[in-house]
């Protein structure tokens, strides 16, 4: 009798900003959108870079490549909705992407003491060595992402 073990494969989402790839669980993201119009306001958080409307909701883009790959993206294709955490509440935000996104199934290597807070973990894929990102420590808390929707929010104004 042999006994069979099962390599527990989780479904991700590869994302490209500019040339390097990174992943994202496939559970967290919502859709991906061509690039629309965006809404831009002052405001004094560097991480968000104005809002898009979507569905009815305000989706603040938070511009992950600087922190990742060391510039903006100057290029952007799509914008990959995705939902990050926050203790129990659930928030989506818009990330500027530079190529194709694809859906690949993978063993996930948990992460290490010694690497970054923006790594959750790592996978393989077609030789490469992938980074998959926390998106909450990567991008700016829930109360600047709400500082910023009420901001665009058009305010009434009584006499």
């Amino acid at each position: 009798m042999s006994v069979v073990t099962e390599i527990a494969l989780e479904a991700f989402v590869l994302l490209r900003l500019g040339e390097r790839r990174f992943a994202l669980g496939a559970n967290q993201i919502v859709e991906l959108i061509a690039p629309s119009r965006v809404f831009r306001f002052p405001h004094r958080t560097t991480a968000l870079e104005g809002v898009i409307l979507r569905r009815g909701r305000i989706i603040p883009i938070c511009d992950v490549s600087e922190q990742l790959v060391g510039k903006k993206l100057t290029l952007r294709r799509f914008y990959l909705i995705a939902h990050r955490f926050f203790g129990a509440q659930k928030e989506a935000i818009a990330l500027p992407v530079s190529g194709d996104c694809e859906l690949i199934t993978a063993e996930l290597t948990p992460r290490s003491e010694s690497d970054l807070a923006h790594v959750a973990g790592w996978l393989s894929h077609n030789g490469d060595a992938l980074e998959i990102l926390n998106l909450e420590a990567l991008t700016p808390g829930p109360f600047a992402t709400r500082m910023v929707a009420a901001l665009s929010q058009p305010t009434e104004v009584r006499a």
